[in-house]
């Protein structure tokens, strides 16, 4: 389409300055120009299209670790507001996680695995549903919203939060667990890894966090507008490119001592196995865009279902 083509000219440039700032000498991406071209130009072109300039527009960014949310979300958002004008923020479901101190006392009530960040439960939902609330306000004022440092576990310093000064016309909310849905109690019953059989013998961190998508993730997650999902082959694939950003990581970090072993890695991705492969297995049947990866992180299709 030539509107593709007009729209690339136009973006291209700060499209590609931003995927530089991600590279590093060993991990370059490949295939970018088609990927912005035959895949995000499209999507944005059709966001557009659905959005409604009254009120703002809320897309939700799923994908397991590692599939490459944070790139393709700032790449919409780039292109949304270079080619189509439009007033865009994007956030991350983990920038509402609860404080360290929060999580400490529902591992000590509930169970110690709620110490680690993650999964439903570990985020702060009441702060999430009045974000959602006040930005679809006609009364909006100014909002503040948390930033989380990875790096200590904990929320930035509030010198360092979201300041929203003006309602966006699109909301780009992306995480690993956004749009999951609960699954049958009776299911939750086999283990699925190691860490489950070791820690969770009693099923009671399965339950909770599982009761938390039944009830409270679902309330948010149905004030969403769309959902578009960055589905890969499976969960070894995620676990590859995990352990690909944490060198990455490694090689841009000034504070070694904060990244992850490989073992680290790997022990901290089965907290978050059980949704994942749930997610596999159902969101394509309700998202409103698949985009499906191949085994070098690239997109190799686009499914768009009629909403």
């Amino acid at each position: 389409m030539k509107q593709f083509s007009i729209c690339f000219v136009k973006v291209k440039k700060d499209c590609l300055k931003f995927i530089k700032s991600q590279e590093t000498k060993a991990d370059k991406f490949k295939n970018k120009e088609k990927m912005i071209k035959a895949f995000l130009i499209p999507l944005c072109f059709w966001i557009s299209k659905n959005a409604d300039k009254k009120k703002p527009y809320f897309v939700g960014l799923a994908g397991g670790q590692g599939t490459g949310k944070t790139t393709i979300s700032s790449l919409i958002r780039i292109i949304l507001i270079k080619y189509f004008k439009l007033n865009v923020f994007r956030i991350s479901i983990d920038d509402f996680y609860k404080t360290r101190k929060e999580r400490k006392n529902l591992s000590s009530r509930i169970h110690p695995m709620l110490l680690t960040r993650g999964v439903p439960g570990t985020h702060d939902i009441n702060m999430m549903l009045s974000f959602f609330r006040k930005i679809k306000s006609r009364n909006f004022k100014r909002l503040r919203l948390p930033k989380f440092n990875k790096a200590i576990d904990d929320r930035s310093n509030k010198k360092k939060w979201y300041d929203l000064k003006v309602k966006p016309d699109v909301i780009i909310f992306e995480g690993w667990c956004v749009g999951a849905r609960s699954e049958k109690n009776i299911t939750l019953k086999k283990t699925i890894n190691s860490l489950e059989r070791a820690k969770d013998q009693k099923q009671i961190w399965r339950k909770y966090v599982n009761q938390q998508l039944k009830l409270n993730y679902k309330k948010l997650y149905s004030q969403l507008n769309c959902l578009i999902y960055l589905k890969a082959k499976n969960f070894n694939l995620l676990q590859k490119w995990r352990l690909k950003q944490e060198r990455k990581l490694w090689i841009k970090s000034k504070v070694k001592s904060k990244i992850m072993s490989r073992g680290d890695v790997l022990n901290f991705m089965q907290t978050y196995q059980r949704i994942t492969q749930n997610m596999f297995r159902n969101t394509p049947k309700y998202a409103s865009v698949i985009f499906n990866l191949n085994s070098n992180h690239q997109i190799k299709s686009a499914v768009y279902r009629n909403q």
